[in-house]
């Protein structure tokens, strides 16, 4: 009797433990961030270690926060290069924080929850909403099975097409590995590398006309971008574009015309540039245009030296890191549907409509002010931050600013400037980074516990714009 009763109370107190914690305590976004945050802490830990560096030295702490940081946001700027700095087990360490961060925690813990056949309840689903960007908490447990599945296929078939570049020039074993990472990295796009053992900090740039090594790449660049809610509204309703919801139609229609002004760009602006694709063919030229519009979104591989391109270039280059890519996507900035409302809004006031209207639906107006809260958010936290960083280190504004809106829409392209920023401007730019991650609205919510339930009671008076 004895036994039975030791081991009962073995048996409760896990959940009682749990229930007594801070845990229970915290809201479904301060619970994810404080996932993500314990990822970033366990990842950095382990990069710090002397088996994580080629040398076997200890790498200081903020910069292995800083590159784990990185990892996990998707962004891709590196203060070390990745493939000649770190071991392999630092390699690894940073492969599995670069897909914890695309996939989400939540999504690889709910997932072995249903596998293991747990029930997931209420604020479970509630947590996984906010994990993988869904509007309501409804068919969040089938949606994580279906972002997991096409996770696996999409990496996988990536890594077999890049074997075709990475297997006749390094071998088997490690063509593979150098596949599998860059299959990860650029679905998850996070822009991070091993093109190091070529050229150190060379990203794309050695290869940039290659078809083999960069369609690969940016097929799954436009995959993991365009995100998992549209993949899965596409595969239901298939060549059915009527049947697709509104927000689907959003972000195909802006990634669409996005793609076609960067091509636009690169063809009067970047073709003949000395500095960029001057040197190379025709077909090198559609392919590295290709690969820096797309990846210029969302990712970060370099595919021609960004510091010298044209400085029009260089301004749309900063609008589009800005935007970013869909919601519930691997990509992060503010997204294409909040700059999508944003613009909706500008035209129902040209037009005196009474509300934003798109796709023959109404746009309530929580979205919208939601919408104007990130996009003003986002743009005072680079404001700001350039400040201080070209105040503290003096650098130029324009590469700090670029360095900044790839920070927080978790790009990863640079203007060569990051290895040069000083402890506090990197201190900056992590959180900037963990906050392009966890992304403006949710970082607010995280904040408080609730919200406020009441309407105002206060009177009404106009103010004049």
């Amino acid at each position: 009797m004895s036994v039975f009763k030791s081991k009962e109370a073995d048996e409760g107190l896990l959940p009682k433990l749990i229930e007594n914690s801070f845990l229970r305590k915290l809201s479904f976004t301060q619970f994810l961030m404080f996932g993500y945050l314990l990822v970033i802490m366990i990842g950095a830990a382990l990069l710090s270690l002397p088996i994580s560096s080629t040398e076997r030295v200890y790498t200081p702490l903020h910069h292995c926060i800083f590159t784990t940081t990185s990892a996990l946001s998707g962004t891709g700027l590196t203060l070390h290069d990745t493939y000649t700095y770190w071991s392999l087990f630092g390699q690894i360490v940073i492969l599995i924080v670069i897909q914890i961060g695309g996939v989400g925690f939540m999504s690889i813990g709910l997932f072995a929850l249903s596998f293991m056949g747990k029930k997931i309840g209420l604020k479970q689903r509630a947590t996984m909403r906010e994990s993988i960007g869904s509007v309501t908490s409804g068919g969040v447990v089938k949606m994580t099975r279906f972002i997991l599945k096409g996770t696996a296929i999409f990496e996988s078939l990536g890594t077999a097409a890049l074997c075709f570049w990475y297997v006749p020039r390094l071998g088997w074993a490690k063509g593979i590995y150098f596949s599998l990472f860059h299959s990860i990295s650029a679905f998850c796009t996070a822009g991070l590398d091993l093109m190091g053992y070529f050229e150190p900090g060379s990203s794309l740039i050695t290869a940039n006309d290659s078809v083999l090594l960069n369609v690969p790449i940016i097929i799954l660049l436009v995959v993991g971008g365009i995100g998992f809610f549209t993949w899965s509204d596409i595969v239901t309703h298939k060549h059915h574009i009527k049947k697709y919801s509104a927000q689907t139609k959003m972000i195909l229609v802006v990634t669409i015309v996005f793609y076609l002004l960067g091509m636009l760009d690169m063809g009067l602006l970047e073709w003949n540039n000395p500095a960029t694709m001057k040197d190379l063919d025709l077909g090198g030229k559609i392919v590295a245009s290709s690969m820096l519009v797309t990846s210029g979104r969302d990712a970060g591989f370099a595919s021609v030296n960004v510091a010298g391109l044209r400085q029009t270039s260089i301004m749309l280059m900063i609008c589009f890191m800005f935007v970013g890519g869909a919601p519930g996507s691997t990509a992060c900035g503010i997204k294409v549907t909040t700059f999508a409302v944003m613009m909706m809004t500008i035209t129902t006031v040209f037009r005196k409509k009474k509300s934003v209207e798109c796709f023959g639906r109404r746009i309530d107006d929580t979205t919208v002010r939601n919408a104007c809260c990130i996009t003003t958010l986002y743009l005072l936290l680079v404001i700001v931050s350039a400040m201080i960083i070209t105040g503290v280190d003096g650098l130029e504004l324009t590469p700090v600013v670029f360095e900044l809106v790839s920070a927080i829409s978790s790009t990863g392209l640079s203007m060569g400037i990051t290895t040069s920023l000083s402890d506090i401007s990197i201190i900056i730019v992590i959180l900037i980074m963990f906050f392009g991650r966890i992304g403006g609205i949710s970082f607010i919510v995280s904040l408080h516990n609730n919200y406020a339930s009441n309407k105002s009671q206060l009177p009404e008076e106009k103010i004049m714009l």
